[in-house]
């Protein structure tokens, strides 16, 4: 990281603070149980589409007022861009993959995070699926012989 991005010292416990937010939101609004997004995902309960077309309008007003008020981000220092990605293969399995897991375990993975903190300690087997996923993937990934110019190309 060069002397001109580098991080604000409260960037990591606003981070923090953040993801405490959103978990108690996400617990607040009962998000967090598998339960009413498996009513979601059955088309029973629709309280889910409230939460995220909430969440989809705070972020698409604060993203607005950033790109156009804001010179940089004010705990990095980095710019605001786009970063452009291609529709390939990796991005549809995966998307599957993730969507399934979603399915069957009735929560995604922030909201898993959150329903641990509610006492939802079954939820712990879906993370531990989270994480050897994604370890499989990346071993994978790294052992793919085309891996590099994909990922080179991604960013």
């Amino acid at each position: 990281m060069s002397a001109e991005h580098e991080q604000h010292p409260l960037f990591m416990p606003i981070v923090f603070v953040g993801g405490l937010v959103f978990g108690f939101g996400l617990a607040l609004s009962n998000m967090a149980q598998p339960e009413v997004v498996l009513s979601f995902l059955l088309f029973e309960d629709f309280g889910l589409l409230f939460v995220m077309f909430g969440a989809a309008i705070v972020t698409g007003i604060t993203f607005f007022g950033a790109i156009h008020f804001l010179d940089s981000a004010p705990l990095t220092g980095g710019r605001y861009a786009r970063r452009l990605k291609t529709l390939d293969k990796n991005v549809v399995i995966g998307g599957g993959i993730f969507g399934v897991g979603w399915g069957l375990s009735g929560i995604c993975p922030g909201a898993a995070y959150a329903s641990v903190g509610i006492g939802n300690l079954p939820i712990l087997y879906g993370i531990a699926g989270m994480f050897i996923g994604a370890y499989v993937q990346g071993y994978w990934r790294s052992s793919t012989p085309d891996a590099e110019p994909a990922a080179a190309k991604a960013d």
